[in-house]
C-alpha cells in the first residue's frame, strides 16, 4: 500500500488537548555529515543543551531526493517508489497527496516550505506555479538549487531571481524568510519546514571541493587541517567492491578545503536557527514549539576514496538528529538508539494529534520520553543505483553491517570492532551462516530496488551442471546442488542445508541437517 492512511484523532494524543496541538520547525540541511554539530554554536547550546541528541541517526536511503521522500511519507523507497533524483524513478513517482504537510493540514495547521523541495521540482515534471498539495505558503528552489548566489525562487504564483550580492547569499534569504513567517504567522499551530542547500557543494558539474560560505564567514576554518580518520583515502582496497578498488586517492590539500567550507557554510544555518528561536522566543511560542534538525543524508571526505553520497559506508548513511521540545520538560541527553528519517514523519504526526497508518518509521516520542518499548536493534537501507554505485539492500544492526549489491559483490563490517569499516569480512569462511542470514533478511524483505533482480540464494557452495561429488567441511554449509544425479556427503558438518537440483541425487547427512527435494538421503545416526 503506497499511500498512508490516516486517522485524525481529536482527543488526546500525547498530551495535546492538554497543551493543543504544538508548532513544528522541522530543519533539513543538505549532505551534512553527523559528526559537525562541534561547530555550530547555536545547534550546540540551544537544541543540543535543551533537547535530545540522536548519536545513532540513519536515513534508509543516501540520496538527496529519496530520502526527502522519506522524510514526507515515512515510508522507504519501496513503498514510496522514489529511488532516484532524476528520471522515471525519482520526482515523477512521488505521490504528494499523502504527505506530512497533507496530514497537519487537514487539521488546521499552516504550513509552510522554504528552501529545498524535491530534486525534479522543475519542468518538464512541474511548473513555477505548481504547489503539491498541503502547503499553504510556498517559497522553494525553483530548478535544482546548485548555487548559493545567482539563483530562483518560486512562491507558486511568480519566480523571483536571487543575483550574487551578499546579501543574496541563499542561507540568509531563507533564514529571513523563515523569520518573516515566524513573526507574522497569524494562524496557529504552523509547521515550517525549513531545507536550505548548505553544506552541499556549489556545482557537482564544476567542482567537487568547492562549497560556498556566506561572505562574512569565508577562511573562518582556514588552518583547520588535514582530514585524518583511519578509512581516508583507504590504502588496502582490495577487499572492497570493484567501483572502489579501481578509484585513486584525493590530495590532502583538496580534502581540507572541502572540509573547511562546508563547515564554513553551516555557520550561517546556525545564525538562521538562532534567528528563528529568537523570533519564537519574542512571540511567546519557543515552548509550544517541537523543532528537529537533521540532514537529508551524510557525505564522505574521502573515506573509502570517495567524495559524494549514495554508497553504504557510515559517512554517508548517518545523519545529525536533535529535538527540542520543552513541553515535555526533560533534561538534555544523548539518545543511543537506532532512529532513521522515516520515523520523523510520524514522530511529528503524533507530537500533533494524529495516527498515522501505512507508514513504516515510527514515532520517536517513547524515545524523547526515555520510555521505548521493544525498540529496533537494525534497519533496513537500499539504494537504486547511482554515481557508478550498484544498487543494493543492505542491514545496518547494532554490531553488524551487511551490503548486497545487484550484482551479486557483497560486504560484511563488525562495526563493534571496525568503525571505519576497513576490512569487509565477507570473504572469511567463518562468517557464512551470518552471511547466510542476513541473505535470508534480504530475500524477506521488501527491498527491490531497479534493475536489482533475485537475490543472492541462500547457498555458500555451488554444485554444476554435471554430475558432482560434493563434499561438506566441517563447519556449516549451505550447498545447492543443479542438474545432474549428484553424490553429497555433508555428515560431521554443523546443521547443513542441502537443496538438491533436477536429476537423481544421493545425499549422506547427519540426523539434524536440512535437506530439500533430494531423491536418495542416508541419515547417520
Amino acid at each position: 500500500m503506497r499511500t498512508a492512511v490516516v486517522t485524525l484523532l481529536l482527543a488526546l494524543v500525547f498530551a495535546c488537548s492538554a497543551y493543543g496541538q504544538p508548532n513544528v520547525i522541522l530543519i533539513v540541511t543538505d549532505d551534512q555529515r553527523w559528526d559537525t554539530l562541534a561547530r555550530m554554536p547555536t545547534v550546540r547550546a540551544e537544541l543540543q543543551a535543551k533537547g535530545v541528541t540522536f548519536s545513532n541517526a540513519f536515513v534508509v536511503n543516501p540520496l538527496c531526493c529519496p530520502s526527502r521522500a522519506a522524510i514526507l511519507t515515512g515510508m522507504y523507497s519501496h513503498r514510496n517508489g522514489v529511488w532516484d533524483n532524476r528520471g522515471a524513478h525519482g520526482f515523477p513517482r512521488f505521490e504528494d497527496g499523502a504527505t506530512l504537510p497533507v496530514w497537519l493540514d487537514s487539521v488546521g495547521y499552516e504550513t509552510i516550505l522554504i528552501g529545498k523541495y524535491l530534486n525534479g521540482y522543475w519542468p518538464p515534471f512541474a511548473q513555477a506555479t505548481y504547489v503539491p498539495p498541503g502547503w499553504d505558503r510556498w517559497f522553494a528552489n525553483w530548478r535544482h538549487p546548485q548555487h548559493y548566489f545567482d539563483y530562483r525562487m518560486t512562491d507558486g504564483t511568480n519566480v523571483h531571481a536571487f543575483g550574487s550580492d551578499p546579501a543574496d547569499y541563499a542561507t540568509d534569504v531563507l533564514a529571513a524568510e523563515a523569520i518573516r513567517f515566524i513573526r507574522n504567522v497569524g494562524r496557529e499551530p504552523f509547521f515550517l519546514y525549513w531545507a536550505p542547500k548548505a553544506p552541499h557543494i556549489t556545482n557537482v558539474h564544476q567542482s567537487r571541493f568547492s562549497t560556498d560560505p556566506a561572505p562574512r564567514h569565508v577562511d573562518r576554518f582556514a588552518g583547520l587541517g588535514r582530514w585524518r580518520a583511519p578509512n581516508v583515502n583507504e590504502r588496502d582496497v582490495t577487499d572492497k567492491p570493484g567501483w572502489i578498488r579501481k578509484r585513486s586517492r584525493f590530495a590532502a590539500a583538496d580534502l581540507a578545503e572541502l572540509r573547511e567550507e562546508q563547515l564554513e557554510s553551516l555557520l550561517a544555518v546556525d545564525e538562521a536557527i538562532a534567528g528563528m528561536l529568537a523570533a519564537l522566543e519574542e512571540r511567546g511560542k519557543l515552548s509550544n514549539t517541537l523543532i528537529a534538525f537533521t540532514s537529508d543524508n551524510g557525505w564522505t571526505w574521502g573515506e573509502h576514496r570517495w567524495i559524494n553520497k549514495v554508497v553504504p559506508y557510515e559517512e554517508s548513511i548517518r545523519v545529525p538528529l536533535v529535538v527540542r521540545y520543552d513541553r515535555l520538560g526533560l533534561p538534555a541527553r544523548t539518545e543511543r538508539r537506532l532512529a532513521l528519517n522515516v520515523d520523523l514523519a510520524p514522530t511529528i504526526a503524533e507530537a500533533a494529534g494524529l495516527e498515522v497508518e501505512g507508514v513504516e518509521g515510527r514515532s520517536l516520542i517513547p524515545l524523547l520520553a526515555g520510555s521505548p518499548s521493544g525498540w529496533r536493534r537494525s534497519f533496513l537501507f537500499e539504494q537504486g543505483g547511482a554515481a557508478g554505485v550498484p544498487a543494493y539492500c543492505a542491514f545496518r544492526g547494532l554490531r553488524w553491517k551487511y551490503v548486497q549489491y545487484e550484482n551479486g559483490v557483497e560486504e560484511l563490517y563488525n562495526l563493534g570492532r571496525d568503525p571505519y569499516e576497513l576490512r569487509n569480512l565477507r570473504p572469511v569462511r567463518w562468517r557464512t551462516p551470518l552471511v547466510m542470514r542476513y541473505r535470508l533478511r534480504v530475500r524477506r524483505s521488501d527491498c527491490r530496488p531497479p534493475g536489482f533482480g533475485r537475490p543472492l540464494a541462500l547457498c555458500s557452495r555451488f554444485g554444476s551442471r554435471g554430475r558432482d561429488r560434493i563434499h561438506g567441511s566441517r563447519r556449516r554449509d549451505w550447498i545447492c546442488a543443479r542438474a545432474g544425479g549428484d553424490w553429497i556427503d555433508v555428515r560431521r558438518g554443523r546443521l547443513d542445508v542441502v537443496r538438491c537440483g533436477p536429476g537423481f541425487d544421493r545425499v549422506r547427512a547427519d540426523r539434524r541437517d536440512r535437506l530439500h527435494d533430494c531423491e536418495r538421503v542416508t541419515r547417520r545416526a
